[in-house]
C-alpha cells in the first residue's frame, strides 16, 4: 500500500520515470531554446549600443523576472490557446482547428518568455566586459563582423555560457507554476507537479517523500553541476570596459540585427500585451465588488506583509551575524559557522517552495491539523524563499557601514540598539526597503506553498486566479492577473528604483 513502508518502494514504478525524463527533457528544451536566441540577441543589441528605445527594449526584457507565473502564463494562453488572439492564424497554417498550447509546447513557450530575456541581459552584461582595448584595435585592423565576432565576441560568450545555461536549466527544473497551469494533464508532469499531485489529491505520503528526496537530489546535482561549469565573466579588471564602439556595422548586419531584435521583442511583449487586453476586458468593477476577491486581495497583502518583514529581519540578521565572525576572525581561513552564514541563504534557492512546503506538510499532518496553521506556513517558507535575494539587496550596505563605522562604535561603546538606531539605519533604511519590496512581490506571486496549504477558508489571488482558470472562468482570471501582474510590477520597479538610488 501507499501509506506504509513497501509504499515507498512502490513509488518506482514507470510512471515515476517517466515523470523523471520528462523534468529533464523540458528543462534542456526550454535551455536550448532559450540560450541560443539570446546568443543572437544579445550580440545584437551590443552591436549598436546606442539606438532611440534601446533603454526601453530593455526595460521591458526585465519585466518577465517582475511577473508571477501564473500571470504569465495567463497571457500567454490569451495570446496561444485555443481560443487566443493567434488561434484563428494558427488554425489557418496549419489546416485545421488550432488545439491550443496545453502540455510540451505550452511549457516551452512559457519558459523560454521568463528566461530568453534573463539569458539576454546576462550575456549582454558579459560582452560589455570585453576591453575598449580590443575594439580600438579591432577598428584599427579594419576587421570586419565575421572576425570580430570570431575573435572577441564569440570567446567571451562562450566563457559565459556554461554559466547561463546552467542558470537556466536550474529554474526550468525547478518550475511549479507554469507546468501546472499549462501542462495540460498527466502526460506532461514534472517531479514538482506530481509532488503536489501525491499530497493534494491521492494523499500519498510515501510517494510524495519519494517524489520530494529525488527532487531535491536532482536540484543539487544541478547546481554542483552550475558550480563547476561556471564562468567568470567579468572581463580583466585592469583594462577599461568598452563604453562604446570601434567598429561600425554594415547595412546587411545592421537589417539582420533589427530583425532578431523586433522578433524577440514582439515574443516578449505579445504575452504581456495580451494579459493587459485580457484583463481590461473583465468586468473589473465586478470583481473589485465581490467578496471572495477583496477577501483574497486582503489575505495576499498580509501574507506578503508578514513575510516580507520576516525575510528581511531574518536576511539583516545573517548579514549582521556574518560580519560579526568576519571581525572576529583576523587571519586564517574561513570557519564553518562563517562559511554558513556566508553563503547559506544561496541554497535555499537550490530547493523549490513546492518541496519546502511538501517536507512541513508531511511534517506537521502527524502533530497538528496542516490547514490550520497554514498560513504561518504560507508566511514562513515565502519569507525563507525571498532571503537570498534580501540579502543580496542588504549586504553591501551594512558591510560598507561597518567598514566606515566600526572603529567609532568600539571607541564610543555604542552597541546594540543604539548603534542601529543612530549609526546603521541610516545607511540600511534603503537597502532594506529595497530587500522588502523585492520580498513582498515574491510571496504575492507565489503559488507553490499556497497551492499546497491553501483552502476555501485561505486564498491568496493566485490561488483564486488557479480556481477561476481550473472552473473555465477566464475573464475573472484575466481581471485578477492584470491586478496581481500590476502589484508585484509595482513592487519590484519601487524596489529597483530604491536600489539604483543607493548606488548613486
Amino acid at each position: 500500500g501507499a501509506r506504509d513502508p513497501s509504499g515507498a518502494a512502490s513509488t518506482f514504478d514507470p510512471y515515476l520515470f517517466r515523470v523523471v525524463r520528462f523534468t529533464l527533457w523540458q528543462a534542456f528544451l526550454s535551455t536550448l531554446l532559450s540560450v541560443v536566441p539570446a546568443l543572437f540577441v544579445a550580440r545584437a543589441l551590443s552591436r549598436h549600443p546606442r539606438f532611440f528605445g534601446r533603454g526601453l527594449i530593455l526595460q521591458l526584457f526585465a519585466v518577465p523576472l517582475a511577473l508571477p507565473a501564473i500571470v504569465a502564463a495567463l497571457g500567454i494562453l490569451a495570446l496561444y490557446g485555443r481560443a487566443g488572439y493567434f488561434a484563428g492564424v494558427l488554425s489557418a497554417i496549419g489546416g485545421q482547428g488550432w488545439p491550443g498550447i496545453y502540455g510540451l509546447s505550452g511549457i516551452l513557450v512559457a519558459h523560454v518568455f521568463f528566461n530568453l530575456p534573463l539569458a539576454t541581459r546576462l550575456f549582454l552584461e558579459a560582452l560589455g566586459t570585453v576591453p575598449a582595448d580590443q575594439w580600438r584595435l579591432a577598428s584599427q585592423l579594419g576587421m570586419g563582423a565575421g572576425p570580430a565576432f570570431r575573435l572577441i565576441e564569440w570567446p567571451t560568450l562562450r566563457a559565459a555560457l556554461p554559466g547561463v545555461a546552467g542558470l537556466v536549466f536550474m529554474l526550468c527544473i525547478t518550475s511549479f507554476t507554469i507546468v501546472l497551469t499549462l501542462g495540460g494533464g498527466p502526460r506532461a508532469t514534472t517531479l514538482e507537479v506530481a509532488i503536489y499531485q501525491a499530497l493534494r489529491f491521492d494523499f500519498d505520503p510515501a510517494r510524495a517523500v519519494t517524489l520530494t528526496l529525488l527532487q531535491i537530489a536532482l536540484t543539487f546535482v544541478v547546481v554542483l553541476a552550475l558550480m563547476r561549469l561556471g564562468a567568470n565573466t567579468v572581463g580583466d579588471a585592469n583594462l577599461p570596459v568598452a563604453q562604446r564602439r570601434y567598429l561600425s556595422a554594415g547595412t546587411a548586419e545592421t537589417v539582420l540585427n533589427v530583425i532578431v531584435i523586433v522578433l524577440a521583442l514582439l515574443f516578449v511583449v505579445g504575452p504581456m500585451a495580451a494579459t493587459v487586453t485580457a484583463g481590461l476586458g473583465a468586468d473589473l468593477g465586478r470583481l473589485a465588488g465581490e467578496s471572495a476577491v477583496r477577501l483574497a486581495t486582503l489575505t495576499s497583502a498580509v501574507l506578503a506583509l508578514l513575510a516580507a518583514l520576516l525575510s528581511v529581519t531574518l536576511s539583516l540578521s545573517l548579514v549582521m551575524a556574518r560580519r560579526a565572525l568576519v571581525l572576529r576572525r583576523r587571519v586564517g581561513v574561513k570557519t564553518l559557522l562563517e562559511h554558513a552564514a556566508d553563503t547559506g541563504a544561496g541554497f535555499v534557492l537550490v530547493v523549490p517552495p513546492i518541496v519546502i512546503g511538501a517536507g512541513w506538510f508531511l511534517l506537521l499532518r502527524t502533530v497538528s491539523d496542516v490547514f490550520a496553521i497554514a498560513p504561518v506556513m504560507v508566511v514562513a517558507v515565502n519569507a525563507v524563499m525571498a532571503m537570498p535575494f534580501a540579502v543580496r539587496a542588504i549586504r553591501p550596505g551594512y558591510d560598507a557601514a561597518s567598514e566606515r563605522h566600526e572603529r567609532l562604535c568600539l571607541l564610543l561603546g555604542i552597541s546594540g540598539w543604539n548603534r542601529f538606531r543612530l549609526i546603521d539605519w541610516p545607511s540600511l533604511r534603503r537597502p532594506l526597503a529595497t530587500g522588502f519590496a523585492f520580498a513582498m512581490a515574491l510571496s504575492l506571486g507565489d503559488l507553490g506553498v499556497i497551492a499546497l496549504f491553501g483552502s476555501d477558508s485561505l486564498q491568496t489571488l493566485p490561488y483564486l486566479l488557479l480556481a477561476r482558470m481550473g472552473s473555465y472562468r477566464t475573464m475573472d482570471a484575466a481581471g485578477l492577473a492584470l491586478l496581481l501582474g500590476l502589484v508585484c510590477l509595482a513592487l519590484v520597479l519601487a524596489a529597483d528604483r530604491l536600489g539604483r538610488g543607493e548606488k548613486t
